[in-house]
């Protein structure tokens, strides 16, 4: 489990080696009898602090289901998933939620901003959620860093599809959650706008030493990641990793 020391020693530029997330023969099966599918197959993994890892596979492998059983969205049918140490599923609901909320960062293929709400308001909504002040520093600190500071009072519909994505990754880390899951973040964008928001959303995660676990289709996109996994009918492949 991380501990103050270890967040001061990454901070003061210390790598440790701190295991983030344990995935331990999860399966995950729908159905039953005839039509029982299984989507998910003992699968097994580890991610440390500021790993960043991609999972690919074809519509309908099991990737989509993997996020979010890890992400507390889908209860998995057996095996364990383990978050900073604490065992995800043997939480009570309540509990699981308010740990998900403050622990779990999500980025999807729909940017779900409130079109009501600025960038900066949009960007801060989980604090204000969750009952907490932000801190200004770090929202200025954010702003500039996806390259938003000059849009802070722009609305969603102002702002083009890489822009609004831009926005959903800042609320993503603005509670500096210990894992951010991303499902399909460039599924609508171009492939311009894709590989600017790759390489934003990996900037991010280096900056704030964020763990990010994505899933896509596209393999182009998995150059920015330190390892690759591929499933493929619910079984999980490492890769290994794929920079250069």
């Amino acid at each position: 489990m991380l501990t103050e020391d270890s967040l001061l020693s990454a901070e003061k530029g210390m790598v440790y080696q701190v295991e983030i997330l344990r995935v331990d023969n999860l399966c995950k099966t729908y159905g039953s009898g005839e039509v029982q599918v299984q989507a998910l197959k003992d699968v097994s993994l580890t991610m440390e602090r500021g790993e960043f890892a991609a999972v690919v596979g074809a519509s309908g492998s099991g990737k989509s289901t993997l996020l979010n059983c890890i992400g507390g969205l889908d209860e998995p049918t057996s095996g364990k998933i383990y978050m900073n140490g604490e065992d995800l599923f043997a939480m009570k609901d309540s509990k699981r939620t308010i740990f998900r909320r403050k622990n779990i960062g999500f980025i999807f293929q729909s940017f779900h901003l409130i079109p009501e709400l600025s960038v900066e308001q949009n960007m801060i909504f989980p604090l204000l959620l969750d009952y907490r002040k932000p801190e200004q520093e770090r929202v200025e600190e954010m702003l500039e860093l996806l390259g938003l500071a000059d849009r802070r009072r722009h609305l969603p519909g102002q702002l083009s599809g890489g822009q609004q994505q831009r926005v959903a990754i800042g609320r993503a880390l603005i509670t500096r959650p210990i894992l951010v899951l991303a499902d399909e973040p460039t599924g609508n964008l171009d492939s311009r706008s894709s590989q600017d928001v790759m390489d934003l959303l990996e900037k991010a995660a280096r900056h704030y030493q964020q763990t990010v676990l994505m899933i896509t289709h596209n393999m182009d996109l998995t150059s920015n990641a330190d390892r690759v996994f591929r499933v493929a009918d619910g079984i999980l492949t490492d890769l290994g990793g794929m920079r250069p």
